[in-house]
């Protein structure tokens, strides 16, 4: 007989700073997997391109040197699943992929309980903003929306800027996403802190917790923390943290802090999907047959 998953379930959240070397990095990383696993975390997240600065401030091909394979046989993911084996965790892993030559994504691998490589996502929506230049590394997605059915729950992951997409949301959790990770990196421009700093991050936090009330599924954002200077000297981000968990009717059950690395290890209970679902029937009600026009760029009047 299949074991019936747990109704509880521990996530941890690893929100830190990135500086210097990938190798350097990834330990860092590592021991706060380890110490999350030993808070009780059963599913940990790294933030997005957790082995590395943001590298994506500048346009530097010099970067492109950071991306790896993403599979079986990548060197990131062959040493996760061997800490995921040896902690008996699932782990999500935001990684810079090499596809083929001069094919590069922003990539999640997830990597089940037993080591096993369940697969990747690779980010849909590529940014191009100041000090967010990410469609000179990435290419978009083409795998399109997906959900991992792990040793503890079935989870699907969305990487930062697909935060602002319902649709993204949407989808994910129709295929059957108790959980929807977002590995991120997000802060604050010097310039722009002072006087749009608060409506920035309760704009970001906002929309993330819609998605939760929306499809009836916990949230888990995971950002990451510290001033980061551009490698070109012209400013930096500082990256506002405040990684949380959302429940089912959007409340935040848990954040961290605006400066501080630290492990967030957050239960959260699956029960309570289809009892929210229950209560608001939101996929009930979809008129789907009115929603042909959500595939236009434009709608015309």
């Amino acid at each position: 007989m299949k074991n019936k998953k747990s109704a509880i379930v521990r996530i941890g959240l690893i929100q830190t700073s990135c500086e210097g070397s990938a190798p350097a990095n990834f330990e860092k990383t590592a021991r706060l997997i380890r110490r999350a696993a030993r808070k009780g975390a059963q599913i940990v997240c790294t933030q997005e391109l957790f082995t590395s600065p943001y590298f994506c401030q500048t346009e530097d091909i010099a970067n492109f040197a950071l991306a790896e394979r993403v599979d079986e046989t990548g060197p990131t993911v062959q040493a996760l699943s061997a800490l995921a084996r040896e902690l008996k965790v699932v782990i999500v892993a935001s990684l810079f992929e090499k596809r083929a030559r001069g094919v590069y994504h922003n990539t999640a691998a997830v990597i089940d309980a037993d080591g096993k490589y369940l697969g990747k996502y690779r980010k849909m929506h590529i940014p191009d903003d100041p000090h967010y230049y990410e469609k000179f590394y990435f290419s978009e997605g083409d795998l399109g929306y997906k959900v991992f059915r792990t040793r503890y729950a079935d989870i699907g992951v969305l990487i930062c800027w697909d935060q602002w997409y319902p649709e993204a949301a949407r989808l994910t959790a129709l295929k059957g996403a108790q959980i929807i990770f977002y590995p991120t990196a997000i802060g604050w421009l010097p310039r722009d802190k002072k006087e749009y700093g608060g409506s920035q991050h309760g704009a970001w936090e906002t929309v993330q917790r819609s998605h939760a009330i929306a499809n009836g599924c916990y949230v888990a954002s995971v950002n990451r923390v510290g001033f980061e200077k551009s490698s070109d000297g012209e400013g930096g981000i500082e990256f506002w943290g405040q990684s949380f968990v959302a429940d089912t009717y959007g409340r935040v059950v848990k954040k961290g802090s605006v400066s501080r690395e630290e492990i967030l290890v957050v239960p959260v209970d699956l029960a309570k999907i289809d009892e929210t679902r229950a209560y608001w029937p939101f996929f009930r009600d979809r008129r789907i047959a009115t929603y042909g026009d959500i595939q236009k760029r434009c709608i015309d009047e």
